[in-house]
C-alpha cells in the first residue's frame, strides 16, 4: 500500500523541524509549528491517497493473538500496512498500559479491576485471545508500545479509558518524542478542545458523525489540519463525506461490529463499495479481510 509508505517518508522529512520562522508570527505559534507532528501533513485529505486500515484494539478475533498486545501488533504489521487503535488504562501505581476493559477477566488470566493492581503485580497474569486461549504474552505498557511504533514507523491512535487523563498520555508521548506516530482519539467537542489545548502540535481523531457535530468542530478554535473525522459506525450519505473532505479532513468509517458482519456475510464485497464512496480510513476488526478485498499489500 503505497500511501502508508509516503506517510512514513513524510514523517522522516517533517520531523527535521524547520529552524526559521516569520518574525511576525508569535513565539507560541512558532513553537507549535516547529514541534508539529509529521502526521498533520501526512494525513491531509488527498483524493488520490489509498485507503488506510485502522486495526481496532490492535487486533481482534485472532487465534493466539490477544487484543491490545504488542506481539499482535507485530504479527499484523509483518503482513499488511495499517495503523493501530489501542486502548489505554492506568494501574494502581499510575503506569499506562494497554487494556480495553476495566476488569481483567475477559482478556487475561487475572480477576478484578485492573486499577487495583500495580504494574508489577499484573505481570503474574497472561493475556488471553478472543477464543479463551491463554498465551504467554503480558499486558504491555504504553511506553514500550510507543517505542516499538517509533522504531518501526507505525502510527498509533490512542484511545484513553475513563481512568486516564489526556494529560498523562500526552506527557508520555512528548517525553518519548513520539508525536510523529501518535494520534489522540477524542469523542466529543469538549474532549477535542481539551486535547488540542494540551497538545496543539498533535493530530486528533474527532467525532463528526453528522453535520451538526462537524459544524461544532469547524467553529471551534481547533484548526482543521489537526483533525481526522470519525464519522461513526453507520454509513452516512456520500455528500457528507465530501463535505468533510472539502475542509481537508480525512474521514474514518467504523466498520467494526455491524458493518464488518455485513461484509463477512456478503463475501467482503461491501468493502469495495464503501471504499468507492470516498472514505479514507476503515476502522475494522477484520484487517486481513479488508486488505485482501481491496488488494492492499505491503
Amino acid at each position: 500500500m503505497k500511501y502508508l509508505y509516503v506517510v512514513f517518508l513524510l514523517i522522516g522529512l517533517v520531523s527535521c523541524k524547520n529552524k526559521t520562522a516569520d518574525a511576525s508570527v508569535s513565539t507560541e505559534t512558532v513553537a507549535v509549528k516547529q514541534n508539529q507532528s509529521a502526521l498533520i501533513e501526512a494525513f491531509k485529505y488527498n483524493p488520490k491517497d489509498d485507503l488506510i486500515i485502522s486495526v481496532h484494539r490492535g487486533g481482534k478475533g485472532l487465534k493466539n493473538y490477544p487484543e491490545n498486545c504488542l506481539e499482535t501488533l507485530q504479527y499484523i504489521n509483518d503482513s499488511i500496512p495499517a495503523i493501530y487503535e489501542i486502548d489505554i488504562a492506568q494501574t494502581r501505581d499510575n503506569v499506562l498500559v494497554l487494556m480495553h476493559d476495566n476488569t481483567l477477566e475477559r482478556t487475561t488470566t487475572g480477576t478484578d479491576k485492573l486499577n487495583k493492581y500495580t504494574y508489577q503485580e499484573l505481570q503474574a497474569f497472561n493475556l488471553v485471545d478472543d477464543f479463551g486461549n491463554e498465551t504467554t504474552f503480558k499486558i504491555p505498557t504504553l511506553k514500550e508500545v510507543l517505542l516499538w511504533a517509533k522504531q518501526n514507523k507505525v502510527v498509533l491512535t490512542l484511545d484513553k479509558k475513563k481512568s486516564v487523563s489526556f494529560d498523562a498520555i500526552i506527557a508520555l508521548v512528548k517525553q518519548l518524542e513520539a508525536e510523529d506516530v501518535s494520534i489522540i482519539i477524542t469523542y466529543d467537542l469538549q474532549q477535542a478542545i481539551e486535547a488540542y489545548q494540551l497538545a496543539p502540535e498533535l493530530l486528533l481523531s474527532v467525532s463528526a458523525r453528522n453535520q451538526k457535530e462537524l459544524d461544532w468542530l469547524l467553529h471551534s478554535k481547533i484548526p482543521t489540519q489537526n483533525m481526522l473525522a470519525f464519522t461513526g459506525t453507520k454509513l452516512s450519505p456520500n455528500q457528507f463525506y465530501k463535505t468533510v473532505q472539502s475542509h481537508g479532513i480525512k474521514t474514518i468509517l467504523g466498520t467494526l461490529g455491524n458493518l464488518d458482519n455485513q461484509a463477512k456475510a456478503k463475501g467482503d464485497v461491501p468493502y469495495t463499495i464503501w471504499r468507492n464512496k470516498g472514505i479514507d480510513i476503515f476502522a475494522t476488526d477484520r484487517p486481513f479481510e479488508v486488505a485482501k478485498a481491496l488488494t492492499i499489500k505491503k
